[in-house]
Formats: structure tokens, sequence, C-alpha cells
């Protein structure tokens, strides 16, 4: 399959932060969930692969082309959605179409205001009198009227009610009806990805734990609940995180088929949700 995104042993280093050779892909016509707690690294890695940020190494290939030496042709072709408004405040969607328009080279304003009507965004309002749910669905608007092949979207529901969640999410899913088009989520709230992912990267700590299709990940991870009697010094050596109470335990694997085949009647055995592999992995064994 053809990669839209490709990051190649990216690496960046502040002061008590580092992002380790992290490496993963997206091709082109697929959604990509990219999650971890928030300090993981997420962010920083956005900011890289647009190069807001200089990279300390590794490389970042966008439509097979560097985002250094051929920043300005990628960033024709990719729309952005902050987590925050970095749009004018005091500007009616009118007049900042009007300032960020001229920049691109495939702007259509006939799209700009058929999702302005979609949106429901009143166009004589300033964007400070909007709600945090309009102001990302502006966003959106922008960033999907100039003929973007890429959409990044940094945390863009954070914050959001769930009726605006489920509603951008549906956005999205539409979107990719055109397979010409990818999108990478970065969200620290899983169960978003749940409808509308079909790779999942996750990274914790600056690096990589795994970048997979998300069917293939909740098929291989899964939750064993049982008696703290169960759990020997090898068997918690078997799981990703544990976590104990007077009761029992509840514990990660990363091989569902093989925790079925060893606990069999002794334990409860099932698939583990992308919440709860976020939460083992960054706890991990818990008292």
């Amino acid at each position: 399959m053809e990669k839209i995104l490709d990051v190649i042993n990216l690496r960046k280093e502040y002061p008590g932060f580092r992002l380790q050779d992290i490496s993963f892909s997206l091709p082109r016509g697929y959604i990509m969930g990219f999650i971890g707690p928030n300090g993981a690294g997420k962010s920083t890695t956005i900011k890289l692969i647009m190069n807001l940020v200089k990279k300390d190494g590794g490389k970042v290939r966008v439509f097979g082309r560097d985002n250094e030496t051929d920043e300005q042709e990628i960033k024709q072709e990719i729309g952005f959605v902050y987590d925050e408004n970095h749009y004018y405040e005091e500007l009616t969607p009118g007049e900042i179409r009007g300032i960020i328009a001229p920049f691109y080279r495939k702007w259509d304003n006939e799209v700009f205001h058929r999702f302005l009507d979609r949106f429901e965004l009143p166009r004589q309002k300033k964007l400070k009198n909007y709600s945090r749910g309009m102001k990302t669905k502006f966003s959106l608007a922008m960033a999907l009227s100039h003929g973007a092949s890429l959409v990044i979207m940094d945390e863009p529901t954070s914050g959001l009610d769930p009726v605006f969640r489920r509603e951008i999410l549906d956005i999205l899913r539409d979107l990719l009806q055109d397979e010409q088009k990818s999108i990478l989520f970065s969200t620290h709230i899983t169960s978003d990805l749940d409808r509308v992912a079909d790779y999942i990267t996750f990274i914790h700590k600056g690096a990589i734990v795994f970048s997979d299709e998300r069917e293939s990940i909740l098929e291989s991870y899964g939750l064993v609940k049982g008696s703290r009697e169960l759990l020997d010094g090898d068997i918690r050596k078997e799981f990703v995180g544990i976590r104990e109470t007077s009761f029992g335990f509840e514990a990660l694997t990363r091989d569902l088929t093989t925790a079925r085949k060893s606990f069999q009647e002794q334990a409860v055995v099932e698939k583990a949700t992308l919440e709860d592999i976020m939460l083992y992995t960054v706890k991990g064994a818990e008292k």
C-alpha cells in the first residue's frame, strides 16, 4: 500500500524528555489513531511532522517527499486541526477565510461555505462568540476546504461534549469515502477511535509501544481476571500490568489466545479495549 506518511527513526530531545527513534507509517485512504497519555510525545511528534520544530534525527516523508526540503509543497496538501483555536478571535469566518485562502492554490470557496452550512456555523458571528465545539468545527472546515490529502488532528475532541464528538467522528468517517485521503488523529480519548480508526499507534514516554491495524491489536491483547492465588512469579512476568485488590487481580496480556488456554476455567479471560491497553501499559504493576 502507498504510504501517505512515513516516520522513520524520528528523534527529538528536550530537557527531561526524549523522543526515542520512533517509526510508523500511514497508508493512503485510512485513519490512524495516535494514542498515549498526556506528555507521551504525541504533540511533539506532530510538530516534527509539520516541521514546526527541528528534529534531532530521523526522517519524515509525506506523500513520498521530505518534510523539510519540500515543506511548502507538502503543506499545500495538509489540513491541520489544533486542540485549541489558533485563528483570529475578533474576526468572522468569512474574514478569516479572506486571509487564509490566498495561501492555498486549491482553495474552494464553495466547499468552505458548504461546511459552514453543514456545521451550522453562524457567518456573522465573531469566533470569540463561538463555543469550543463550534471552533473545532470551524477549524475542520478550514482544513477541508483546500483539497487536503492528509488531515492531521491534534486532540480535536478534547473538552467537547459527546454529541459534538460523535458528529465530528461521523464527519471524519464520511471523509474517508474518498480513498485518496488519510487522517492522523491524535487523542487520549481512546473510545473515539473505536468508531473510526483503521490503525492505532501507541506512544508512551517518547517510544512507540505498537503501531498496527486496530483489529489485530484488539485480537491480540486481553484482560485476565481471577483470584490472587493464581499469581506466581512466572505468571506475573507474562503480564503487561497487574491491578490487585483484596478480592483478586485484573491483568493485561499481549497474548489473548495463550491466556485462554493457560487459565481455562480458572479465570475470566476477555478482549481488552484500547483504554485497557493504554491504562495497564502506562500504570504497569499496581498494588
